[in-house]
């Protein structure tokens, strides 16, 4: 896990540090420029209380003829703490801009590099979450930080060092109350940070029940699980409103707080000055700009004590991100790997045993040579291990033991890219994107010409169909292709796989989603697309594979027979009963 959320609760110095350096240090330029803004705002705010403070020495003494030359300073102060504002505003909102898509494009491009074994354990709501949820509270504690923090810190700087200018005296024994607010505004932070960290935890799973809940409607609509649903979210929803309750009880301690302790130091410095003014050793403009100054101080005061809140908030945030970010992925290639350069195909299954997780083991001892140029079918019950087989081969997963060779090269000893370039699939499940139809055609090789497309889906038996749609091969696909029938994806899949041209051809029920009519060319396609190329085929009807080159049998993951369609029914094994009960289900 992540090295830095190792420790959960004085780990917050940290991840400071880390997301300094990660995000806003590459920015570091326009961000000095933005103190420099924030200084300036700062320096020009603390003019005012020494302004009020001669204005009202100079009224009292009646010379009015001051108002004549005070109006105009006030209204360039004031001018220029707009301007100062404006641009700070505006350079800030572009930095963090930025910083929030570094972040998210970051955390996608891992998430992609990823192990295929982790991102399936994780829920994609919880994942979207950590994109959304997570990455707007990280960078809005950041934009707070660089913003409000520095900007408020300023002004308490500058002001304090108008109340120094006016009376050191009064000004000590302000700070003396100071620390009578770091004791409970610390712990008030401590509370909160646990409290962010919980709330951070329940907003994924919440994500996750509502997708989960949506993803699974008809069939809850089909069993009547309405009232289910409704109750399960609702708790849900309850548990995340009670989080919020307890963190909002905790932030709003800190307002109060700060206003009893900004009362108690105004009252103490107008029984001190107005002692003082009696006694004629100061004047009313000393008081009057003393309490300017210290009312003035006071906003930023109580804003740096409720920024507890919110840099808690980023921190049990950014802790999510890193733990994501940090995360290792097993499936990687060692430095220097070479290219897989395939020459015949040849795929070797060499005493490979696998497991997902802690479960069962999905293979056991799986040894099978499958020549270069050959159609291979792998045949078996449901569960037998045949996916597995397929997913070994694009090393979406490593073996736990043995070895997986192409060309007598171990996959594992290989470039990435090189083999995954090697290997073409086309699944049951056909993965259309939320693009054009074309490009999700041409993302079976980047860069592909409009021919070349055009090619690809002629051979997969889609063109005339893609070719009658409003747009033609510019239309949308829609999200998850639901503008096209089961059919149609499959066929746009397929032509993927035609325009790839890889040396090797996994196929995973390739047909199982198209009508009868189709059926028969996108087999005589695919018969010419598998022509010189090592095929491996996953088909639960197995009247589709008798002309293969070789049946592999498997049950629990193991290899139980292999050989032709004519030699296993003549032996009378388990590919036998298999053919038998489905040629008596067709004929019965």
């Amino acid at each position: 896990m992540a090295r830095d959320a190792a420790s959960q609760d004085d780990g917050g110095d940290r991840l400071l540090r880390r997301a300094w350096r990660d995000w806003l240090w590459p920015h570091r330029r326009r961000l000095a420029l933005n103190i420099g803004l924030i200084a300036a705002f700062a320096g020009s705010n603390a003019l005012y209380p020494e302004i009020i403070r001669r204005s009202v020495d100079a009224l009292q003494a009646g010379d009015v003829g001051v108002i004549g030359v005070i109006a105009p300073i006030i209204v360039l102060v004031t001018a220029l703490k707009g301007g100062l504002l404006y641009g700070h505003r505006v350079l800030t909102n572009a930095v963090m801009a930025q910083v929030e898509a570094d972040i998210q494009t970051r955390l996608f491009r891992h998430l992609v590099d990823a192990d295929l074994a982790w991102l399936s354990r994780e829920p994609p709501a919880a994942l979207a979450s950590r994109f959304t949820a997570d990455v707007a509270i990280m960078s809005g504690a950041m934009r707070a930080v660089v913003t409000n923090a520095l900007r408020d810190a300023l002004m308490v700087v500058t002001l304090f060092g108008a109340l120094l200018w006016i009376d050191v005296e009064l000004t000590l024994i302000v700070l003396a109350l100071a620390p009578l607010a770091a004791w409970p505004i610390a712990a008030v932070g401590r509370r909160l940070r646990k409290l962010a960290r919980a709330t951070s935890e329940r907003v994924a799973s919440t994500s996750a029940t509502v997708v989960e809940s949506f993803a699974g409607v008809h069939v809850a609509k089909t069993y009547g699980m309405e009232p289910y649903l409704k109750v399960k979210t609702a708790g849900a929803f309850d548990a995340l409103r009670g989080l919020r309750v307890r963190a909002g009880q905790a932030q709003s301690l800190i307002d109060p707080l700060m206003e009893v302790l900004a009362g108690v130091a105004v009252a103490i410095v107008i029984w001190l000055i107005g002692a003082r003014i009696a006694a004629g050793e100061n004047t009313l403009g000393d008081i009057t700009g003393f309490v300017t100054a210290l009312l003035l101080a006071a906003q930023p005061v109580r804003a740096l004590g409720n920024l507890n809140a919110v840099v808690q908030g980023g921190l049990a945030s950014a802790r999510r991100v890193y733990d994501l970010l940090d995360q290792p992925a097993q499936i990687a290639e060692p430095p220097g790997a070479p290219a897989l350069a395939v020459t015949e195909g040849a795929i070797r299954f060499e005493g490979v045993s696998f497991r997902y997780g802690e479960g069962a083991p999905a293979l056991s001892d799986f040894t099978l040579d499958i020549p270069g140029g050959a159609r291979v079918a792998l045949v078996g019950r449901s569960g037998a291990g045949k996916s597995t087989v397929m997913n070994l081969i694009p090393r979406l997963y490593d073996v736990t033991e043995g070895r997986l060779l192409i060309d007598g090269r171990d996959v594992r000893e290989v470039a990435l890219a090189s083999l995954r370039g090697s290997v073409a699939v086309v699944s049951q499940d056909a993965v259309i994107f939320n693009d054009t139809i074309g490009a999700n055609i041409a993302l079976g090789r980047p860069g592909a010409t409009q021919g070349d497309i055009e090619a690809a889906a002629r051979a997969a038996a889609c063109h005339d169909f893609i070719s009658a749609l409003p747009g033609g091969y510019g239309a949308q696909a829609g999200e998850r292709g639901d503008r096209l029938s089961g059919g149609q994806r499959q066929r746009v899949s397929i032509a993927r796989a035609f325009l790839r041209d890889a040396p090797i051809l996994l196929l995973d029920e390739a047909t199982s989603a198209l009508d009868a009519e189709s059926e028969g060319a996108i087999r005589a396609a695919l018969d010419r697309l598998s022509e010189g190329r090592t095929t491996l085929i996953i088909a639960h009807r197995l009247s589709t594979i008798l002309d293969a080159d070789l049946i592999a049998v498997m049950d629990r993951g193991r290899l139980v027979e292999q050989g032709r369609h004519e030699a296993l029914v003549s032996e009378g094994g388990l590919y036998a009963m298999l053919y038998r009960m489905q040629f008596e289900g067709a004929t019965g």
